[in-house]
């Protein structure tokens, strides 16, 4: 979709009609997407400091705290942010080395090595690496492969200044679900996208999941007859390319900020009221080891962590066992909440297939046991069930 006037229903941060019509918007968003506002910030912040030194030079008293500290900060911030500018803005840097392919001893040592890359080398991906990820990415969004009925598919395309907090980004891949809303799509979105995530990781080449913060009308722009507005709807981007290790002093700190993650404790519960958090380290729940910590540091938008998931045990023959794992939403957002949801499902279903423990994803109807339908959240989505092993 990108009507305009569809944008705020469609995008659920999304700013409102009024907002939008602000100078105050329409200064910061054109800052955004002409990649100035990341530097501006450090560079106010600095001159912040400097003003303050002013005026304590002014003051004549306290000098140490009203003059030489903020001087010195405020100096070292304004140098920072003019190396931020000639290095990664205008790109004057020494050339960096195209990085080897990962070679991580299991499946859970690649999903934790796993960040999020928010400032990349000038290089384009080498044909083979480009190549085998549009491979992937259509193998992921087989139709027999998701979890829902509608079609969903990921473009490539190259741009420039998509998203604001990715410095370098050129080319990106861009998910397409149907026009009309199918909640189960935009799980498989989040799902197959993750996946592709994956086995990048595993190339070296380093991906930025990139959703409220990118510039939809230029993504639709770039996909030219790729796109239908009256069918298709753009869910979100990520970018692929090559880590660089210049990245600009205020992206480096809200890396700090959203690089924390909720304890497992508030994240894996033992009943369907979402109260009683899962004993994961006791049997029969200690079998999936690692699983809980794959989906603990999944990424989402924002790094708001809002799925949740509850395991449901059952006996057999005198035998404790895992039936199933119900994952629920717990916000009202309506596409990037199922989006998260689709990330927990692909690292859990890769951390048991790890383990060998066969599975699959069904969405079980609302009078299933344990399945009870709230007024608003948590919202459930889908279940992953347990295969009698062979």
């Amino acid at each position: 979709m990108t009507d305009a006037q569809q944008l705020p229903q469609d995008h659920d941060t999304y700013p409102t009609q009024r907002s939008r019509r602000s100078i105050l918007w329409r200064t910061k968003v054109r800052l955004q997407f002409t990649g100035w506002l990341q530097y501006l910030i450090t560079a106010v912040v600095a001159a912040a400091f400097l003003a303050v030194a002013g005026l304590g030079w002014l003051i004549g008293v306290w000098q140490p705290l009203l003059l030489w500290t903020p001087l010195g900060i405020g100096l070292i911030l304004l140098v920072i942010s003019i190396l931020d500018v000639i290095t990664v803005k205008w790109g004057l840097r020494p050339a960096e080395s195209l990085p080897r392919r990962s070679d991580h001893p299991n499946a859970f040592d690649m999903m934790r090595a796993r960040r999020s890359c928010h400032s990349f080398q000038k290089r384009d991906l080498t044909e083979h690496d480009r190549s085998e990820l549009m491979r992937v990415a259509a193998a992921c969004t087989d139709r027999d492969r998701l979890i829902g009925t509608s079609p969903i598919r990921f473009e490539y395309i190259r741009a420039t200044r998509l998203a604001w907090t990715v410095e370098g980004a050129h080319e990106f891949l861009v998910a397409i679900a149907p026009r009309n809303y199918d909640r189960l799509a935009l799980l498989d979105v989040g799902r197959s996208l993750q996946k592709v995530v994956l086995h990048a990781t595993r190339t070296g080449v380093s991906t930025c999941w990139i959703g409220p913060g990118a510039n939809q009308t230029r993504v639709v722009e770039h996909l030219g007859d790729r796109f239908d507005p009256s069918l298709d709807h753009v869910v979100c981007i990520c970018a692929l390319g090559y880590r660089s290790r210049f990245l600009p002093l205020f992206i480096r700190l809200i890396e700090r900020v959203q690089n924390r993650r909720l304890p497992l404790a508030s994240l894996f519960f033992a009943d369907p009221n979402l109260r009683v958090p899962l004993a994961a380290d006791t049997a029969p729940f200690a079998a999936f080891g690692r699983c809980y910590e794959v989906c603990q540091w999944s990424p989402s938008s924002y790094n708001a962590q809002t799925t949740r998931c509850v395991a449901v045990a059952e006996s057999r023959n005198g035998t404790a066992r895992v039936a199933r794992l119900d994952f629920f939403a717990t916000t009202t957002s309506r596409f990037y909440a199922p989006v998260a949801v689709g990330i927990w499902c692909a690292n859990w279903e890769t951390g048991c297939a790890e383990l060998g423990i066969p599975g699959h994803f069904a969405v079980l109807p609302a009078d299933a046991p344990g399945i009870r339908g709230y007024p608003d959240v948590p919202h459930y989505d889908v279940s992953w069930i347990a295969d009698p092993k062979s």
